[in-house]
């Protein structure tokens, strides 16, 4: 009996030391791991702020030679530079969503450049008559995007003012 006891008491303690080392490694590996992860994430930011610059820079040097070039603008070349611009802000929004910690601003800002890029598609779409109902779509969808956007915005407001007036 005792062998026994003496055996399970040792196999316990075999199994705690196994059970306390797992713990310390796990703990550890998560934090090498997250380390990288941010190293990752600080990394992918620079490369969208160096892209951002990219961008502005491309939409300036378009909008310098169109103008030289032409002198008043024609249609397309407003086209051209309101897509870029419209790609310009939809980088930029993204870049900003890089930087907010809380889930409920980044989804608000994803539902905002989720609208923006919508606008972009409906501007770029030609007028045609078989893509009607792609237009309707599309135009619906921005719509309540952006009754979405007004009303999350007014309900933080509100939000807001309940808040202060606690505190008061």
């Amino acid at each position: 009996m005792e062998k026994v006891e003496n055996k399970k008491g040792l196999v316990e303690k075999v199994f705690l030391k196994v059970n306390s080392i797992d713990k310390v490694l796990e703990s550890k590996v998560d934090t090498i791991l997250l380390r990288i992860i941010n190293m990752l994430k600080y990394f992918f930011i620079l490369i969208m702020i160096v892209y951002l610059a990219i961008c502005l820079l491309s939409l300036g040097h378009k909008i310098i030679s169109f103008t030289l070039a032409q002198g008043a603008l024609d249609f397309t070349s407003i086209k051209t530079i309101l897509t870029d611009g419209l790609f310009t802000l939809i980088v930029i929004a993204i870049v900003k969503t890089l930087f907010i910690k809380s889930g409920f601003d980044y989804a608000l800002t994803f539902l905002e450049i989720a609208f923006v890029v919508i606008i972009r598609k409906l501007i770029l779409l030609e007028s045609i008559p078989s893509e009607t109902d792609l237009l309707m779509a599309l135009g619906i969808t921005s719509s309540i995007f952006f009754v979405l956007i007004i009303y999350i915005h007014n309900m933080r407001r509100k939000w807001q003012k309940e808040d202060n007036t606690k505190f008061i």
